[in-house]
């Protein structure tokens, strides 16, 4: 498998890593976590061997290959068939039967053979992509935002895809659900350095947390040493009688290996500005038409009302109206048909994928930000632009030198000034980091106002949505009710059309329960040993698990008495709980693949005779 050992890699003065270590094993699905700049797809970069690190080794098994996903979609073929066919090699560069093979694999048909690929979604276009890179057979898949573009159904798609694929996968992406429903580990570039667990992000960071805390105590009680010591020191060195004994402590005051202070990494901090007001309902809305042109409505028969309180998630494919509905609903599109109304009380702020040109160009960012609220301060204004991570001289920075993802944060930032009452905020998630996402989603909870947005966050809509309007096949249509219950209610057309209904023909119900109980009798033989190990391995876990709970909380309590030597052997003890736990659930994958494969097999042996 592919491992890193002792990489080092910084640009120009900026260290991004240093002695990163990593071993990748057969089946691991990692999620690659950290901030924006940490390094991640510098990373994956070293891993292609398209950069070069400063010191250490990358090794990969030979015949070993490594596939990598475009995030930006550029066709130049004019049929699906010809531009799946430029992955293939010299040696299989007539084996279209094989991309034939993995693009009916992947939902299309024979009929698409022939279209042009840019007739195709968004999504379809993103499993062309995909179709491309699985003909080179890739054991690994190293994904760098894959879920850029894509709309709420691919997204779904990509999710059930990825759990399903062989090989091992690496994958970099802010939407946190999306990670978590499909890796099996959790790995996060932290102060420079490469952190694995088993688990999703949240075990991921409650551990991260939880060894700040214990490195916080630790550091405190070798700080208590340290300058007890020095105080000794400095009281007995000049005495004769004493100068002996200061020495001594002077060498084991030089033998200390000073722990540093934790750097905090900055996280957006979002905290809306509600103004307030008499009225429960804000926004009122009938009829809505909109298009472009007359001949292509985009939606039509629009009505719904919206309390104080409330959040309306706007969702469905892409290309379908959804940004269109917000300008329509912030008054930057007129309608062809309807009524928008605000009561006279409402002050609104709108976050959207186009008024992000409205921002002046010549303005610095402090500029931009202090000029929405004449009642507000300097300080505060300052304040602000930290809390959008323009702090200190890069508040001064003009608007016209900030990238897309800093312009959003402007924008953002622009709406925290201002008091309002109603946020329409269309795709507010992207260019943001996970922690950022959460303190942003916390925001929208705590808004006593009306919310409007624009996601394709199953997580997000999760949280905050209690109502939506859906733009499916045939338009836009409100569903009073949250996601899940729209999915359990209603689901998503495209979902249901891929469904494969087999039917087979009616055979001698006798014979096919004689046949079904011998299948599974085999299986049982098989799996059961499994079984017994998976059951064994997951005890040991939750017993290890609780063990190490309770030895972590002693090793905060004991680090700040200064004995070191019960630290250190406690400390001794939590590595190889760690470890132990590491190493079970490892083991516990591979049997658990096992168990599922042989299951798998059976099950299709058993669904044959139905």
């Amino acid at each position: 498998m592919i491992q890193l050992t002792n990489i080092s890699k910084s640009f120009a003065m900026q260290e991004l890593f240093s002695n990163l270590n990593f071993r990748l094993n057969p089946r691991m699905r990692v999620g690659l976590v950290g901030r924006n700049g940490s390094g991640k797809s510098t990373l994956f970069k070293l891993i292609l061997d398209e950069e070069h690190p400063d010191s250490g080794e990358i090794s990969i098994p030979r015949n070993y290959k490594i596939g990598s996903l475009e995030q930006h979609l550029k066709f130049t073929e004019k049929t699906l068939r010809e531009e799946a066919a430029l992955a293939l090699d010299e040696d299989m560069k007539y084996d279209v039967y094989r991309v034939e093979k993995i693009l009916f694999g992947l939902g299309f048909v024979q009929s698409d053979l022939d279209k042009s690929p840019l007739s195709f979604s968004g999504g379809y276009q993103i499993r062309i992509n995909l179709a491309k890179l699985l003909v080179t057979e890739p054991n690994l898949l190293l994904l760098d935002e894959p879920t850029n573009y894509l709309d709420i159904v691919s997204l779904r798609w990509l999710k059930t895809f990825l759990t399903s694929f062989e090989g091992e996968v690496i994958i970099i992406t802010h939407n946190r659900d999306f990670m978590d429903s499909i890796t099996t580990h959790t790995m996060g570039i932290v102060r420079k350095k490469l952190s694995l667990i088993a688990g999703n992000t949240y075990k991921f960071y409650e551990q991260l947390e939880l060894g700040d805390e214990l490195h916080a105590k630790t550091k405190a009680g070798q700080d208590k040493k340290i300058k007890e010591l020095e105080e000794f020191i400095a009281k007995n060195k000049t005495r004769a009688s004493t100068a002996a004994l200061a020495q001594s402590k002077v060498k084991q005051l030089e033998k200390i290996d000073r722990m540093e202070d934790i750097t905090n990494e900055s996280t957006l901090k979002f905290d809306f500005n509600f103004k307030e007001t008499p009225a429960k309902i804000l926004l009122d809305v009938s009829d809505l038409r909109f298009g472009y042109t007359k001949d292509k409505i985009l939606f039509k028969n629009i009505s719904f009302n919206i309390k104080k309180g409330e959040c309306l998630g706007i969702i469905g494919k892409n290309g379908k109206g959804k940004s269109t509905l917000l300008n329509v609903l912030s008054r930057e599109l007129k309608q062809l048909y309807g009524t928008v109304d605000m009561h006279t009380s409402a002050k609104f702020g709108h976050f959207g994928q186009t008024n992000i040109n409205h921002l002046n160009l010549n303005n610095t960012v402090f500029e931009e930000i202090y000029g929405v609220n004449a009642s507000l301060s300097m300080s505060r204004a300052r304040s602000i632009c930290g809390a959008m991570m323009f702090s200190g001289d890069s508040a001064d920075k003009k608007i016209s030198l900030l990238s897309g993802g800093e312009k959003s944060r402007v924008m953002l930032g622009k709406i925290l000034v201002d008091e309002v009452n109603i946020l329409f905020l269309d795709e507010p998630t992207n260019h943001l980091d996970m922690d950022s996402i959460d303190s942003l989603t916390t925001a929208i909870q705590n808004f006593d106002g009306v919310v409007v947005i624009v996601t394709h966050s199953e997580e997000l809509l999760r949280k905050v949505a209690n109502r939506l309007i859906v733009f499916a096949k045939d338009g836009a249509d409100l569903f009073d009710g949250t996601y899940d219950e729209f999915l359990e209610k209603v689901g998503w057309e495209e979902e249901e059309q891929e469904k494969k209904v087999k039917t087979a023909p009616k055979q001698n119900q006798h014979m096919s329960k004689k046949q079904r109980a011998y299948i599974v009798s085999e299986r049982n033989k098989k799996t059961s040993p499994l079984k017994k190990k998976i059951e064994k391995l997951e005890a040991l876990i939750i017993q290890t698990e609780e063990e190490l709970e309770q030895n972590q909380t002693e090793l905060i309590k004991i680090s700040s008495s200064g004995d070191s030597g019960a630290v250190g052997e406690l400390y001794k003890v939590v590595a190889k709980q760690e470890s132990l736990i590491e190493e079970s659930f490892e083991e516990l994958e591979v049997v658990q693949y096992e168990f599922d494969d042989i299951i798998e097999e059976y099950d299709k042996k058993i669904e044959e005779i139905k």
